[in-house]
């Protein structure tokens, strides 16, 4: 059993409209609503072995702010500069590298692709937390699934069942 979490970024901050797109870092929102997904997804127990993490600030001050919740020992992060505003075929290459040792993966990434590709994996789900991930995907939003395989190389649409997924207004 390989268990997946896709997470989105928290909200970013666009007080300073000269900076590039992969320097934005989070808003004050943003900074609170990350440790709100680190507590709940310590709660679930959905605490990665392994972390794969977009190389924007954004994402990577999400991950430093998630796994602070988490609790020791921290997991491996591997920042990779192919998940910044990548499509779902280029997050999926990314999974199916993982190593058949890592048994529980975080994805963090951005949209549109965390999306589409929650959506694509998704076999089987609960009618609403289905309905809601078909309605978006917003920030520091998590689809937490489970697939029914060996190894990460086998992971393809819809075969996940996803297990939760959860918003920072859901928590509230």
């Amino acid at each position: 059993m390989l268990t997946l979490s896709l997470l989105r970024h928290a909200k970013s901050s666009w007080d300073d409209l000269d900076l590039d797109d992969f320097d934005r870092p989070l808003s004050k929102r943003g900074a609170n609503a990350a440790p709100e997904m680190g507590r709940a997804m310590r709660e679930l127990k959905l605490k990665p072995d392994l972390v794969l993490c977009s190389t924007a600030v954004r994402t990577r001050a999400t991950v430093a702010l998630v796994l602070l919740e988490l609790g020791p020992p921290p997991p491996e992060v591997r920042y990779e500069d192919g998940l910044y505003l990548a499509s779902p075929t280029s997050i999926l290459g990314q999974i199916r590298k993982t190593a058949k040792s890592v048994r529980n993966l975080l994805v963090v990434g951005h949209n549109p692709g965390m999306h589409a590709l929650a959506l694509e994996l998704t076999g089987a789900a609960k009618r609403e937390d289905m309905a809601e991930l078909a309605t978006k995907f917003p920030t520091a939003a998590l689809a937490n699934m489970t697939f029914d395989l060996d190894s990460w190389r086998d992971v393809g649409a819809g075969l996940g069942h996803l297990v939760v997924f959860m918003t920072p207004r859901n928590l509230a």
